[in-house]
């Protein structure tokens, strides 16, 4: 009886649950539809926001590469003695000394005297774990900077170090060692410290690798290479650091690791940084683990051959952006600029002159081509840069290789009918180290030309199969690519990008991330955001954050091409009503910026009016939250040339600077000018150059401050105000 009306009252509660569950799951299902709904709504505008981003970053690879083309133009085709050749030719200088001897007594350090007052960090050689922790932590605490003297003993100490090291590394690992594999770090000294803080300190039991671009765009990269430098010396076997594109000192003088240098150490800068250069120069390719897994910067291309990666000489590759220069004999037997030094560990890197891969014409027929100065061009600009890129396309097409560079020539001209061209093998290997540094991998089969950044290859899954199976690998782990959630798999999980500069565009943009691999070689991610800030905020707080800085980058990029988009506007308005419909807007505004952002999505967030699907386009521009300095220069057209080359200019004052002293004379200025205005088929005048020079001499004593000059031509976004 006990047990029947047990069951009895048991069975009217279960009919009771199922009733009111009812509407309580329909709630769920909708309040489960609604957050998905919003979740992807978030992720949309996560997307588009990274698109952004990277179309920027990637636009301004364009402008370093394409303006760093026109230089090599000047250096082919001006005559050796034109003012505007020589302004230029410093950059395309091997190595001014060649011979050991020659190095050591110029870069060294026992002259310079530590003073008393220093508080700094007092290091010994040869470094150990001990000086490198007090390294550390004086950068974590920023104390007073590393003395000159022992940054240039560091720097010494590691150029001797790697001189010794192979192309590609090989280590291993076992039961009872994992290794660590970091990816980009730019800069940004709280990424690594946070990576050594979850991970531990570099150590015979715990090996590191650290995949290239340890510089620019962050302000902490010198603090970066002596933490990582000091930690190669103390461990040799344990630490291992690849190249990346950023290790390069022509990609320096854009993207801030010059100007960061120049200004942590004035009186010694010059000499830290022609010591990087040769320190950057001899930095290994890639590592290979266990023979399974191979680790490099960029990636692969269809010509990789690892084998012949072994053999270059890697240290003749000052600059990646050009091909190394080569020395053929005169009719004496000798060989030209055989009264310089040569480097005992190779072949001599002194003034010598290469012709560009590109270029397949006989080494006789180059002295028929013209040479020219600035002074005796054509009146358009037009014509000149017309002939820049005919060649420069004649030139790619012939070798089907669309990413080459120009032939560089050396600074003495009277040595010009000495030196010959490079070898087939030579070129290859050029190539081989291009595109292990500037490669992407994209989802379609093939490898094409990288027209996006400008350099290296894209790569698809065939030749990923293809380079692995060739040389017995799994598993092809590279950087290069800022990633969301700091890694990305691709290509059948056969690629592995890793990136460890979180916050990389802007707080919450991205996260970091590490890799851990055992004797199982799998993989195992470690993700971290180094900024509390971030930390702290909501998905929604944080997608809204980076949406609007991207969207600031984003109309500043519209503002400074405004008469380019008005022009293009009016194409789309041919009765000058001064409003196109949307679908005319996003097509003139891509024709224009070329950024491969979809515009119409973008449009709610860059339009506040539109009515019945059209734009008053003329009011939209006066619309856009930019405001521009206010300096005393009359002519517009020079001061929206400013604003649009903003980085190309800088790039030009860091090269004509030459004594890295921060200012520049009026003549000089006026010659940067003259070199933007030809690369930028467009026509300056001097009076225009002239008023604006005169408006930034500040003091009047005939000099420009670089620094000042590029701040004062900052944009500001009022939205950011409001």
């Amino acid at each position: 009886m006990g047990c029947t009306m047990g069951k009895s009252r048991i069975q009217p509660n279960k009919c009771d649950r199922v009733s009111i569950s009812v509407p309580a799951i329909r709630a769920a299902l909708l309040i489960q539809r609604w957050y998905r709904q919003y979740v992807a709504r978030l992720e949309m505008r996560r997307r588009c926001t990274w698109n952004i981003f990277q179309s920027i970053e990637y636009a301004g690879e364009q402008d370093q590469i394409k303006l760093y083309h026109f230089f090599g133009f000047l250096m082919d085709h001006f005559t050796p003695a034109s003012s505007e050749r020589n302004l230029i030719s410093h950059i395309f200088r091997e190595n001014e000394v060649c011979h050991d001897a020659d190095w050591e007594r110029y870069f060294c350090y026992k002259d310079i005297e530590v003073p008393d007052s220093y508080c700094g960090p007092h290091l010994t050689f040869p470094m150990t774990f001990c000086g490198v922790s007090k390294l550390m932590e004086a950068f974590k605490l920023k104390q007073q900077q590393l003395h000159a003297r022992y940054v240039l003993q560091i720097l010494g100490e590691t150029w001797r170090l790697l001189r010794i090291l192979p192309n590609i590394n090989h280590v291993s690992v076992c039961h009872t060692k994992e290794i660590t594999i970091c990816g980009d770090l730019h800069g940004q000294l709280e990424d690594l410290l946070l990576i050594f803080y979850k991970n531990g300190l570099p150590s015979c039991e715990k090996p590191y690798i650290f995949n290239g671009d340890f510089v620019d765009r962050g302000k902490n990269s010198l603090e970066i290479l002596l933490i990582l430098f000091g930690f190669l010396l103390v461990y040799p076997n344990e630490v291992h650091l690849n190249r990346g594109n950023h290790e390069d000192h022509i990609v320096n003088l854009r993207y801030g690791f010059t100007k960061e240098v120049l200004g942590k150490y004035r009186v010694h800068g010059k000499k830290i940084l022609k010591l990087l250069q040769k320190i950057f120069s001899w930095l290994p390719l890639a590592t290979v683990i266990n023979q399974k897994v191979l680790v490099v910067h960029g990636g692969i291309s269809d010509s990789t051959d690892l084998d012949m990666v072994a053999r270059i000489d890697r240290h003749r590759y000052v600059s990646v952006l050009r091909p190394p220069k080569v020395i053929r004999p005169t009719l004496n037997g000798n060989k030209a600029g055989s009264g310089r030094n040569e480097d005992a560990s190779g072949p001599a890197e002194g003034r010598r002159r290469v012709r560009s891969l590109t270029n397949t014409s006989v080494p006789g027929q180059r002295n028929n081509i013209p040479r020219r100065s600035l002074h005796n061009l054509p009146t358009s600009g037009a014509q000149l840069n017309c002939s820049v890129e005919d060649e420069l396309k004649k030139r790619r097409r012939l070798a089907g290789f669309d990413q080459t560079y120009r032939e560089m020539k050396t600074l003495d001209s009277d040595s010009d009918p000495e030196f010959g061209e490079p070898t087939e093998t030579q070129g290859h290997e050029w190539k081989q180290i291009v595109d292990l540094l500037w490669s992407d991998p994209t989802p379609q089969n093939g490898c094409f030309s990288n027209e996006v950044r400008g350099g290296g290859c894209y790569w698809g899954p065939d030749v990923t199969e293809e380079v692995l199976g060739k040389h017995n690998l799994q598993l092809l782990i590279r950087s290069h690519e800022c990633k969301q959630d700091g890694y990305e798999f691709c290509h059948n999980r056969r690629v592995l990008t890793i990136f460890s500069a979180s916050n990389y565009y802007e707080v919450g943009s991205n996260r970091g991330a590490y890799i851990r691999m055992g004797h199982d070689l799998v993989p195992h991610f470690i993700q971290y955001q180094a900024s509390r800030t971030c930390r702290e905020l909501t998905l929604r707080q944080s997608v809204g954050w980076t949406e609007r800085s991207a969207l600031r980058a984003l109309r500043q990029q519209l503002f400074v091409h405004k008469s380019d988009l008005i022009g293009a506007f009016q194409e789309f308005d041919p009765n000058n009503t001064g409003v196109i419909s949307l679908r005319h807007w996003a097509t003139a505004t891509e024709r224009v910026l070329k950024l491969g952002l979809p515009w119409r999505v973008l449009r709610p967030q860059l339009i506040n009016r539109a009515q019945h699907g059209m734009v008053d386009y003329q009011q939209w521009i006066r619309e856009l939250s930019i405001t521009e300095p206010k300096p005393e220069v009359s002519d517009t057209s020079i001061m929206e040339t400013m604003y649009k080359n903003h980085s190309n200019l800088e790039t030009i004052f860091r090269i004509i600077d030459t004594d890295h002293s921060g200012l520049i004379s009026f003549e000089e200025f006026r010659q940067t000018w003259k070199l933007l205005s030809s690369h930028l088929k467009m026509e300056i005048s001097d009076k225009a150059v002239t008023d604006l020079a005169q408006s930034m001499d500040f003091n009047k004593d005939g000099s420009i401050d670089i620094n000042e000059f590029m701040e004062a031509f900052r944009l500001v976004d009022l939205s950011t105000h409001a």
